[in-house]
């Protein structure tokens, strides 16, 4: 790939709701507005994301909030150490059953409000009852993401061993819809507009969120080599700044309708509209014929959605101890927490740090400070 000269910085980006901030601000002139020709390239995965990020294909990415995490352990594929800056959005996701799994497991009782304690239990009892014979398949959209780690939560909360006990397997975000649609899958955890559409597919149902498992969590960061950091941070700055800007811009709902349109075109989700309306108005469709009303569904701005939290990034390191991805040092601690600058984002706008989310929907509590204590208490782990 032939570099860009000057100002201009190359972002890559997955089509998702969450890709909203660099699309806008590319498209509505805030990066322009601090000097900032932002170039965004489409990318099909998150692996090329990636190892596109590692070798410098892209100065900066729209990347998986533990991506920037894993790559710093050297515990992924073409490992660099890497920055989050910034968080570029809390929630989005949300967990899709086919209509024959739902179907079962409302024979079990589960509720149809999305609470996950219940519909976690539906499912335990639907696995029970087949008495092992043929798992259920279930998608994520890669092993260092937090649909892994939000859907793994969420099934051994219920007593359900993700590793056991279901089959999961990691497909690109866009083609979950059309894998539960194609009987290859029976549910998946993926970010916004890819449950809605299933739902509007009539193929799924949305049984939970991200957001009923852990209320205002982060899910995708400005991903940055601490390289390209280091060497541009000016740059880097003004585009931060450029990024604040479009995040009040995205959340004002003044401008969703403009903002599903803007994102639902070819060059960036290349879905159509109706797709993207549901999670930007917080109405959130988990059927046809049934909506449930969750305004923090999505969040863009604010001090919690822009600032990249270590306690966040230690709960994430958590779980990579949880289920057998990295084993606990205390170097790897310190390299978690100097991951997430929440000081670069202070520096280039003002924007301070609140106390971190850390409050999960089965009231298990997570201390910060004994991280790998946590990981070793779960009775279901790696």
């Amino acid at each position: 790939m032939r570099r860009a000269d000057g100002d201009t910085v190359i972002a890559g980006f997955i089509p998702l709701l969450d890709s909203a901030l660099l699309v806008t601000a590319a498209e509505r002139g805030f990066a322009a507005r601090e000097g900032v020709s932002l170039k965004l390239v489409r990318e099909t995965s998150w692996a090329n994301i990636r190892d596109r990020s590692a070798i410098g294909h892209f100065d900066v990415a729209h990347m998986l909030a533990p991506m920037p995490i894993a790559a710093s352990l050297e515990i992924t594929s073409l490992a660099v150490p890497m920055l989050a800056p910034m968080t570029l959005g809390l929630g989005g996701n949300a967990i899709t059953a086919s209509n024959i799994l739902w179907r079962r497991m409302c024979d079990h009782g589960a509720p149809r409000d999305g609470d996950p304690a219940g519909t976690g239990g539906a499912l335990k009892a639907v696995i029970a009852a087949s008495g092992g014979s043929a798992p259920l398949r279930f998608g994520v959209v890669h092993p260092f993401s937090g649909h892994a780690y939000e859907l793994r939560y969420w099934l051994a909360a219920a007593g359900i061993d993700p590793d056991r006990d279901v089959e999961i397997s990691v497909l690109p975000p866009p083609l979950m819809a059309d894998a539960l649609a194609a009987d290859r899958l029976d549910g998946y955890c993926v970010g916004e507009p890819w449950n809605t559409a299933a739902v509007l597919a009539g193929t799924g149902r949305i049984v939970t969120t991200k957001a009923a498992i852990w209320p205002k969590s982060p899910e995708k960061v400005l991903g940055v080599t601490r390289k390209w950091a280091e060497a541009h941070p000016d740059m880097l700055a003004a585009l931060i700044r450029a990024l604040a800007a479009a995040a009040a811009w995205c959340a004002d709902p003044q401008n969703h309708a403009d903002l599903a349109d803007l994102l639902s075109g070819p060059d960036y989700l290349d879905c159509p509209a109706d797709y993207c309306r549901p999670a930007l108005s917080g109405e959130l469709m988990l059927s046809r014929d049934e909506l449930l009303s969750r305004p923090d569904f999505l969040s863009f701005a604010g001090k919690a959605a822009l600032s990249p939290q270590p306690a966040h990034a230690l709960w994430f390191y958590s779980q990579m101890l949880r289920w057998g991805q990295v084993t606990h040092s205390a170097g790897r601690e310190v390299v978690v927490r100097a991951t997430y600058r929440p000081d670069l984002l202070e520096a280039a706008t003002g924007v301070r740090t609140e106390a971190a989310s850390l409050s999960f929907f089965d009231g298990v509590g997570f201390d910060p400070e004994a991280v790998a204590d946590y990981a070793r208490a779960f009775p279901i782990r790696a």
